[in-house]
């Protein structure tokens, strides 16, 4: 990105205090990519211009299958599958460690290259002659199949983890030994041919629903935030946030909070966020007084509210609109609400602690200003605003992801502060392929499990187990929801543990009388929490690392920080927040359960304008559980209870449990 930031490093008293996105001075990250993996040298830089061929290849073809739409689906899917199998086995080694580099490995990778190659293009090559002899496959049908199962094993194993390979494993041994399994589990079973041909050669295993969504919506957003990231405007809506929020109290954090939201909402991984504008939020919470695991869980909580954030939410969401067969634009809608208590949920823990540490804002001098940031990315808003206006016009994600990407490539290179050169549009592909590897593997081996599940019924007995030990109560079932969810966690992305609990605990919601919808939703929220929840919070512990802070400790606050996942899923059961209701029923349950959301905030952190007594924290607990029975009495009588808390709370005197932290006001000035 040509910046005039670069000639003049010092920050102007009335720029944005901002860093800089990109850093032309290093080598390019497709020369990294391929340095990483292979060494340096002439090996390395040879495979690294491979790497960015390879890239660009990818999102050329994405692209051209996006305007034309004329491929069918399954051979689209297994092409997009190809080309990231290819890259995975070129930049993710086997191992950690130099021997992963030695000769002998470099053989093996290249030699799996190779055949990821072979079994991809063959279902691609003599597609016609799959289709006539369909349900009696061949040999080489079937060796294929098995091949490419193996090798898709293997990509999982060094993009997500041993955990996951193995559960896909796992589920396709359930498929084969159903008759030796006790009677409520047990199914006819199948062979080893049928579950090979069913994962190969259908759209319900490997190429299914799943992959076809990271292969169609998925990638062009993930495209348009690796365009966002390399123009700098991440960095224009980072400083739009602190600009709004920067001088009140706790002002860092709440710009943290905005600004992450913004960037979640396109970025298409909570991780990824956290790292990208992690790495200028979490310095400067640390510098105006927020202890650093506090920082980092800010940053990891707000980061992951990114994918539950319309416009552009998460992977999953795409995958929702899909498998309930509506408009992407109506996800969007009943999203809206939860998403933005979510936001104030955390908004009111970074001020609580802002209050319980004696944290102000950040001095006028030190604040972006919002004519100057306006005037430096304003241009940054119209691909948002043309995006949010087609889909309310219910034009496709993925047309409408395309015309976003065009708007905001033009706008970036009329100006000579966004502008991109060559090398800079070769990293925005090569970033949005790295970026993509880790979801196009995670839902095709998805579409593995949720095969198995077709195939099986396994999704029926489990809900028919589920339901038994319930006992027919929804709260029962919601809790064993949630912590399936925290085990899956262990070793899934949240994509993937949102298709893996949806085919399984789904039909358990609906026996129960929820709304289809919302029992996505309510399953799409429980499985966000990986990303925040210990002993594996993925985005926690990215923060502490640049947060120098204990990743077990900040994964607690991020747990803490980011309670709506657990909460906001209760009142979508139990109220009409999803829409589902008439509008003073919906307005009702906002504003209720965002009393019940606030008073449950002060129960946890113990403190409001000052500290809570232990009758005020009691109180405050009771409130909020009477608010989350569903009935409006029980509703009325805990806001009635909370709002007399809050009025105690504000007519009493404010107090601070630790001195003011005074900030450095020369280390604030350059965060980056």
């Amino acid at each position: 990105m040509m910046s005039e930031n670069r000639e003049s490093p010092t920050p102007q008293p009335d720029a944005p205090v901002l860093p800089e996105s990109t850093d032309r001075d290093g080598p390019p990250m497709w020369r990294e990519l391929a340095t990483a993996r292979w060494g340096g040298g002439r090996a390395g830089s040879v495979l690294g211009l491979v790497v960015l061929g390879i890239a660009v290849a990818f999102s050329g073809y994405q692209a051209y299958t996006a305007l034309s739409l004329s491929l069918d689906s399954y051979l689209h899917r297994v092409i997009h599958l190809m080309f990231v199998l290819v890259l995975v086995f070129l930049v993710r080694p086997a191992a950690k460690g130099a021997w992963a580099r030695r000769p002998p490995m470099a053989v093996v990778d290249l030699l799996l290259m190779c055949t990821a190659l072979v079994v991809s293009l063959y279902p691609v090559v003599f597609f016609g002659d799959i289709v006539t002899r369909i349900g009696a496959p061949t040999t080489l049908d079937l060796t294929m199949g098995a091949i490419a199962i193996v090798l898709l094993l293997e990509a999982c194993r060094r993009t997500i983890g041993l955990f996951m390979s193995v559960l896909v494993a796992a589920f396709m041994v359930y498929a084969w030994v159903g008759p030796l399994l006790p009677d409520t589990f047990a199914h006819r079973g199948y062979t080893f041919q049928r579950i090979v041909y069913h994962t190969y050669l259908f759209q319900e295993g490997i190429y299914g629903l799943p992959l076809g969504v990271a292969a169609t919506f998925v990638f062009v957003f993930i495209l348009f935030g690796a365009l966002l990231q390399k123009t700098g405007g991440g960095n224009f809506f980072v400083g739009l946030a602190y600009c709004f929020t920067g001088r009140y109290t706790g002002g860092p954090a709440k710009g943290a909070v905005v600004g992450s939201a913004f960037m979640g909402s396109v970025s298409g991984s909570a991780i990824a966020n956290t790292v990208t504008s992690g790495a200028f939020t979490i310095p400067l919470m640390k510098r105006v007084g927020y202890k650093p695991h506090e920082a980092g869980g800010v940053e990891a909580a707000a980061s992951t509210g990114g994918q539950v954030l319309p416009p552009i939410m998460g992977a999953g969401a795409f995958i929702m609109a899909e498998r309930l067969g509506v408009p992407y634009v109506d996800i969007v809608k009943v999203a809206i609400i939860p998403a933005l208590m979510y936001f104030a949920v955390v908004f009111v823990f970074v001020d609580i602690l802002a209050r319980k540490r004696g944290i102000g804002g950040l001095p006028p001098e030190q604040l972006p200003r919002l004519r100057t940031t306006l005037a430096a990315g304003y241009h940054f808003l119209a691909p948002f605003i043309l995006l949010i206006t087609l889909l309310l016009m219910y034009v496709t994600p993925l047309r409408a992801g395309l015309y976003a990407i065009a708007l905001l490539f033009i706008v970036a290179m009329l100006r000579a502060a966004s502008r991109l050169d060559w090398r800079d549009i070769g990293e925005v592909f090569v970033l949005a392929a790295r970026n993509t590897l880790g979801v196009s593997v995670a839902t095709a081996v998805a579409g593995i499990i949720v095969g198995m599940v077709g195939l099986t019924g396994l999704g029926l007995a489990l809900s028919s187990v589920m339901l038994s030990v319930a006992g027919g109560s929804l709260l029962a079932t919601l809790a064993m929801i949630a912590l399936a969810s925290l085990v899956l966690g262990l070793g899934l992305p949240v994509t993937a543990a949102y298709i893996v609990l949806i085919v399984l605990a789904g039909p358990a919601l609906e026996d129960l009388g929820v709304a289809l919808i919302v029992a996505h939703m309510i399953v799409y929220w429980f499985s966000q929490d990986s990303n925040v929840t210990p002993p594996v919070a993925l985005a926690a512990f990215s923060a502490s690392g640049i947060a120098g802070s204990d990743p077990m400790r900040t994964g607690v606050s991020a747990w803490k920080f980011a309670k709506g996942l657990y909460l906001i899923p209760l009142l979508m059961a139990y109220s009409p927040l999803l829409l589902n209701g008439t509008p003073a029923e919906v307005a009702w349950a906002a504003a209720s359960g965002m009393v019940a959301l606030v008073a449950a905030a002060v129960a946890l952190e113990g403190f409001m304008r000052r500290r809570t007594l232990l009758v005020e924290r009691i109180g405050f607990t009771i409130a909020a559980v009477l608010v989350f029975h569903p009935d409006f009495w029980t509703d009325a009588a805990g806001v009635a209870l909370a709002a007399v808390l809050f009025a105690v709370q504000f007519l009493g005197e404010k107090t601070a449990i630790e001195a003011p932290f005074e900030p450095d006001s020369t280390a604030v000035r350059s965060p980056a």
